[in-house]
């Protein structure tokens, strides 16, 4: 009789289902994230990819959108990935998961529920770190000319004759 031994490491399938739990983004490696579809990934280089992940559950939950993938967010965020934003970022992140083990939790990421993580976000709305991710997502996110068709924005109409000649005085109801 022989006996099969069990492969050292995950397989694909393990690593997969396991993402999946963690949420939004998972660390599949030094300096490597990617997503829990494995449709995307992306690479640190100043940041701790567990903090990078962070900040992408972070960006979701501030401007939660359910048709925006995480390659969006990941992409919006990616610019704190540097060696000069980077203390200040892994600092933020430390006090983030100080205030959801306050609340209970292993860490802002392991936190299950929306809702729980929205807490968390609230209690640390005045603070220098939570207005610097926020403010950079209202162009980091929206300025993304492949989110537009996700919220049905076609882009500007200047060059193409502006607004008027571009469907805005199509409306048949008046």
């Amino acid at each position: 009789m022989t006996v099969q031994t069990k492969p050292k490491g995950m397989t694909r399938r393990q690593l997969l289902s396991r993402s999946v739990a963690m949420g939004a983004a998972f660390v599949a490696g030094p300096g490597f994230i990617a997503g829990s579809d494995a449709a995307w990934a992306m690479e640190t280089t100043a940041l701790q990819p567990a903090s990078m992940a962070t900040l992408i559950q972070m960006a979701r939950d501030i401007y939660p959108h359910d048709r925006v993938g995480d390659e969006f967010y990941a992409a919006a965020v990616k610019a704190y990935d540097t060696e000069d934003a980077a203390p200040e970022i892994e600092a933020g992140i430390a006090a983030l998961d100080a205030a959801a083990r306050g609340k209970g939790h292993a860490s802002y990421i392991e936190t299950g529920w929306e809702r729980d993580r929205v807490d968390i976000l609230r209690g640390m709305e005045d603070s220098t770190f939570f207005q610097r991710i926020r403010g950079g997502l209202v162009t980091g996110l929206y300025n993304q000319k492949a989110v537009w068709p996700l919220f049905g924005y076609e882009g500007e109409s200047f060059s193409q004759g502006g607004y008027i000649d571009h469907g805005f005085d199509d409306i048949n109801w008046i």
